[in-house]
């Protein structure tokens, strides 16, 4: 027996296609929703919703599998026929997290869940503790990023389908990895999207840069935040994900009394309570509000973190120069200075004038942990919105590069890294999709090129409907122990091992973080506790006088020397300097005594 049911408010009546038959549905009650119980409905049939006189059937927007794709007939499907090992399992600590963001068609050869499960047990001894999954969920075609998503219940059968992905997470969980899954709910993708069909999914009065805007807060809005918490919520229990990033959250266009962040907050925290489990919710917000990570109690949206676009415009640009043209919003960055601010505060604009913006923009975050951001130098918008995906190895070299990756993952805020980042990767990241109609083909190719356009990218781009755009893109797993790759992991490993077994770069506490720049000389120094962090953005050598006790522990490049009293640091160099704690607390207690 299957009960099907569907929201359709505005329909005057409902059938269910099923095994060649149509079956009139009850309702609809009084939240809009259809039913129909069926005795002889099994797991694995298929079927699909006729609205009004329309005689076209449409798909459940609530499908939890769609193997024809987001245009065929729905599947009856059952969570409860997956054989779990992971009971045992509580995630990984949001303390101390490292975060490796990837997309699953890219990681591996096979471009599948399976492909990726056998790279897992790689990620846990690089120190990585959670995976970030870049959007599963069904949208039409076979490769893509996964913002384009249209059946948010259902996942992506090229890559596996349901059950693939929860081998993925049961995998995850074996290797002692928490599984971060990427939803998007500020939009739906521009093709295979029959929501409307249905109900108010869409508010056509307010635009994203997507297309129409979610409706949060109009008319039938309960029902569709209620889809949206169910999706959450259905990740979190069904696939057993230890947390969720919700894309642009700067999109959620929502004037209700309850944020739908607080919303999704709420709900998330009550499942948590109930299964023993404390998820990891991460927004990406380019608003510069505090109160998308406050805790609601303080009058915030109860998100654990946000991505922290400030710290990777700061620091991308005092590294790499834009081209003319090229800057959009890297104008209003520049400075060491910037940089400085963004480790303290975590936002470099959080209240005065932004150039770019041409208005004031953001707000102090006083009063929160560094663990409530997370900071990268690469991510998929950063490399993949360039017009030939490169990463930034490829912009400034491998020099900037190893500096740039340990600031990321010494600062005292939550590091994440982009798939292949760690060992310098020499593919690019490039925008792909896979569109069966050729108008829609053609659109995305040249909106693609008009957007690069705007930031300066000259010339012609990869196609993103040619499939060597998506094979491109591809990791090439046995260039690792190459040349300069297996250098570059060497590095990588070594800056995730010093993180991880010394808590003054976990405590996410900034108030005994001491950030000293200096401009003209273009270095910068990060002093807590035990540690210090020396960097050279210059192109001359800079000695550092070192404290007593001193020891240097790591640099990004062989040249670094010791010389009475002195580092001597190279151009474009990090170099990290160690004391004992009795040597620290000396310190400490001298300078109080001379105070």
């Amino acid at each position: 027996m299957h009960k099907f049911g569907v929201w359709a408010p505005k329909a005057q009546k409902m059938s269910l296609c099923w095994r060649e038959q149509v079956l009139a549905m009850n309702g609809p009650n009084h939240r809009g929703w259809w039913t129909l119980e069926v005795q002889e409905a099994t797991c694995g049939d298929r079927y699909a919703f006729l609205l009004d006189d329309d005689s076209t059937p449409y798909p459940d927007p609530r499908s939890l599998r769609q193997p024809e794709g987001v245009h065929g007939l729905s599947e009856i499907y059952s969570h409860g026929g997956f054989e779990w090992h992971d009971q045992l399992w509580r995630g990984s600590p949001k303390t101390g997290a490292i975060i490796y963001e990837l997309h699953i068609g890219t990681f591996s050869t096979e471009g599948t869940f399976d492909g990726a499960i056998p790279h897992l047990k790689y990620l846990a001894d690089l120190g990585i503790t959670h995976v970030e999954v870049m959007p599963v969920a069904a949208w039409a075609g076979k490769q893509g990023w996964g913002y384009d998503s249209v059946s948010l219940f259902a996942t992506h059968e090229h890559y596996g389908g349901p059950d693939g992905f929860k081998r993925f997470v049961d995998a995850c969980h074996a290797t002692g990895l928490s599984v971060i899954l990427d939803v998007v709910y500020n939009h739906f993708g521009p093709v295979g999207n029959y929501t409307g069909k249905f109900g108010p999914y869409l508010n056509e009065n307010r635009k994203t840069p997507w297309g129409d805007a979610v409706n949060l807060d109009q008319e039938g809005s309960d029902e569709v935040r209620r889809f949206f918490v169910d999706n959450a919520i259905m990740w979190l229990k069904d696939y057993h994900c230890d947390g969720l990033r919700f894309d642009a959250v700067h999109a959620f266009l929502d004037l209700s009394a309850v944020h739908f962040m607080e919303q999704l907050s709420t709900e998330v925290e009550r499942l948590g309570a109930t299964v023993g489990k404390e998820f990891y919710l991460i927004a990406e917000s380019d608003l510069n509000d505090p109160r998308v990570v406050r805790p609601r109690e303080a009058n915030g949206y109860g998100m654990d973190a946000q991505w922290s676009d400030d710290f990777h415009h700061a620091l991308i640009a005092v590294l790499y120069s834009p081209k003319e043209g090229e800057s959009g919003y890297y104008s209003d960055f520049g400075t060491i200075a910037d940089l400085h601010k963004s480790l303290k505060h975590a936002y470099v604009y959080d209240g005065q004038y932004s150039g770019h913006r041409k208005r004031r923009h953001g707000r102090p975050t006083d009063g929160l942990s560094a663990h409530h951001f997370i900071h990268f130098d690469q991510n998929h918008d950063q490399v993949g919105n360039r017009g030939w995906g490169e990463r930034f190895e490829h912009l400034v070299g491998t020099d900037a590069a190893k500096l740039s990756i340990g600031i990321v993952l010494l600062a005292p805020y939550t590091p994440m890294l982009f798939m292949g980042e760690e060992w310098a990767s020499s593919t690019p990241f490039l925008y792909f999709a896979d569109h069966e109609d050729e108008e829609m083909r053609r659109l995305v190719a040249e909106g693609r090129k008009n957007e690069f356009a705007a930031f300066g990218f000259g010339g012609d781009v990869p196609n993103p409907e040619h499939e060597k755009t998506f094979l491109d893109s591809k990791l090439k797993w046995d260039e690792q122990e190459e040349g300069n790759h297996g250098d570059f992991l060497a590095w990588t490993k070594a800056l995730i091992k010093l993180r991880r077994s010394h808590v003054c770069f976990n405590d996410g506490d900034t108030h005994h973080l001491h950030v000293f720049s200096d401009e003209r000389a273009r270095t910068l120094v990060m002093e807590r506790e035990e540690a210090r962090v020396v960097v050279n953005f210059g192109d001359q050598p800079f000695a550092f006088a070192l404290l007593e006790g001193e020891q240097l522990e790591l640099a990004s490049r062989a040249e670094v020397s010791v010389r009475e009293g002195y580092l001597d640091v190279p151009p474009m160099t990090l170099a990290v300097l160690l004391s004992t704690s009795e040597q620290f607390e000396n310190r400490q207690v001298e300078a109080r005594a001379r105070a």
